[in-house]
């Protein structure tokens, strides 16, 4: 999400800052749901019955995902901890930048991991004639609908001239 420039003509910047940081918590929640999850599957798969069979490459490729996947939650709930030490401080545009900044490497730490994970486990599955092509087209499916398309039509939304609609 970069941070939104564009506001109505009755909203003033606090409202824009506010709004900004509104929906950047809406973002979060999905984004650490889904990352507190992943993490705490590649937490309790090292005591499942299977994992003591697994080749070098599997446990590195696990400590690949887990350690991205422990990065990942902290980046993505470090906004947390920045609000808390900014509360009341007037400091919202300081914190929507931050918070910007920890949910985009956070995306990226959890896009590693969860390619790696599926490496992981296909590999651990299937020949790696299978696994390497699968977790490539797994790695391309991702870019895309995280990286390529948002930033593709990033410029929804704007006039030719480049504003932002009135009623946007």
């Amino acid at each position: 999400m970069a941070v939104d420039t564009h506001h109505t003509p009755r909203e003033t910047e606090k409202q824009r800052w506010d709004r900004n940081f509104g929906d950047l918590l809406q973002e979060l929640r999905v984004a650490q749901t889904g990352v507190q999850i992943l993490f705490a599957f590649l937490l309790t798969l090292p005591f499942s019955s299977g994992f003591p069979k697994v080749t070098g490459f599997q446990k590195e490729t696990y400590i690949v995902a887990l350690i991205s996947a422990a990065f990942a939650t902290a980046m993505i709930i470090s906004p947390v901890a920045f609000h808390r030490a900014l509360f009341r401080q007037g400091r919202k545009p300081e914190l929507v930048r931050y918070a910007h900044k920890m949910a985009s490497g956070g995306l990226a730490f959890m896009l590693v991991s969860m390619v790696s994970s599926v490496l992981l486990i296909t590999d651990y599955l299937l020949d790696w004639v299978w696994a390497i092509p699968l977790t490539v087209v797994t790695a391309g499916w991702f870019l895309t609908f995280w990286a390529i398309l948002p930033f593709a039509h990033r410029e929804w939304g704007e006039d030719e001239d480049g504003s932002a609609p009135a009623d946007s």
